[in-house]
């Protein structure tokens, strides 16, 4: 665990998301989960170590299958967005995997197949707050990633984590996004996060020339997506757009074809919700 304030961590060693660890004299705050059962039973069995078990709630920054797989062996109370909760309330019991190929982390992992969903315990419209001690733990809606994403702030400490809001190293997942609304929101968080330290679901602390970096692609696939439409072009041409707009990121080459895909999939989703939305209903994961 690498510590960024007095009871405030995040781990990145596992595979999967960046998580979250907040320790207060009154309970803990566990921010998203691993992927897989023994990877979060590791993780559970550090935080035991550092603080005990009990009083704990567990939030999850929204419902990709990366952060939300491992959310049962976690054995927390769950906290969420309502649209969390309804996106769980469409899927089989049992994650059997998805035919097509998303570029997620899940994907390189066939031990995930057979897990089964959790019900989230709380679930919340807006924001919703945890006073414990004199400090306050903030859970706030911050769509743009997916339609359900949140944040969670810690004003007094001054850090707050983004999940997907902002991605390292590695291109965005744009399949639920709406791009609009998502460089909205890097924007506030440029404005007034500034003097933040700010964690990100896939890679930890960020700069601020990550959020410009990210802003700029998210306009620039806009843009792309605006010329390809006002020519009327079909989406599967969304495909041209991947090895020019994967340049942009630095990375080791083993995850190329990872990468790749993810952008395969999101272009194409994507563009499908922005200018053909009723062909999508049925296609979006």
């Amino acid at each position: 665990m690498q510590e960024i304030g007095e009871g405030i961590y995040y781990e990145d060693s596992f595979p999967g998301v960046t998580l979250g660890a907040l320790f207060f004299s009154q309970g803990m705050v566990i921010i998203d989960a691993p992927l897989r059962t023994e990877d979060a039973r590791s993780w559970r069995s550090m935080l035991m170590n550092q603080y005990g078990w009990s009083n704990r709630f567990l939030v999850s920054l929204d419902s990709h299958p990366d952060r939300t797989l491992g959310l049962r062996a976690m054995e927390s109370t769950i906290v969420t967005h309502q649209e969390t909760a309804e996106v769980f309330d469409g899927r089989p019991t049992i994650f059997k995997g998805e035919d097509v190929k998303t570029g997620s982390d899940w994907e390189f992992y066939n031990e995930v197949i057979g897990m089964r969903w959790v019900v989230p315990g709380i679930t919340f419209n807006q924001r919703i707050s945890l006073h414990w001690n004199s400090s306050e733990i903030i859970l706030e809606h911050h769509p743009g990633p997916t339609a359900e994403s949140i944040w969670v702030i810690l004003p007094e400490e001054q850090v707050v984590f983004v999940g997907d809001t902002v991605v390292l190293n590695q291109p965005p997942f744009l399949a639920n996004a709406d791009l609009e609304i998502w460089v909205e929101e890097l924007e506030l968080l440029m404005k007034s996060y500034q003097n933040y330290v700010i964690i990100c679901g896939r890679g930890g602390p960020v700069k601020m020339e990550d959020m410009h970096e990210l802003r700029k692609f998210l306009r620039n696939v806009m843009r792309r997506m605006e010329r390809m439409v006002n020519k009327k072009t079909l989406p599967e041409a969304t495909e041209k757009m991947v090895p020019s707009l994967l340049s942009k990121f630095s990375f080791p080459s083993l995850y190329k074809t990872k990468y790749t895909k993810r952008l395969e999939y999101g272009l194409y989703q994507c563009y499908l919700q922005r200018y053909f939305p009723y062909d999508a209903l049925d296609q979006s994961v």
